[in-house]
């Protein structure tokens, strides 16, 4: 069984029992978040695709815990004209373990 969801405008494939990273949630550890965007439901050779979403269904989940990915470097250059802008950026993220799907 698997859904695929639409989290801060990203689509994400998730099945039971697995950890995602997905872009920061305001919540608490150890709450429980719902994504009701769902795109598409498999379960048992049954698949649903939603016009865009499908009707009822909804993945629920457990926040594990917040964090910041990777560090990564923005690096802009222009030739002999000494113009050089370095920057490094980290995106916030939060883990969701997911529990269950239904629809």
């Amino acid at each position: 069984m698997y859904a695929i969801i639409d989290v801060g405008g990203r689509q994400i494939k998730v099945e039971p029992d697995q950890n995602v990273r997905v872009p920061r949630l305001e919540a608490e550890v150890g709450s429980e978040v719902t994504f009701d965007r769902v795109y598409l439901v498999k379960s048992d050779g049954d698949v649903r695709i939603g016009e865009p979403l499908v009707d009822g269904a909804k993945v629920v989940g457990e926040v594990v815990a917040h964090g910041r990915g990777e560090k990564i470097v923005v690096y802009k250059y222009k030739r002999r004209k000494y113009y050089r802008r370095k920057r490094g950026h980290r995106q916030a993220y939060t883990e969701v373990r997911i529990t269950n799907i239904t629809g």
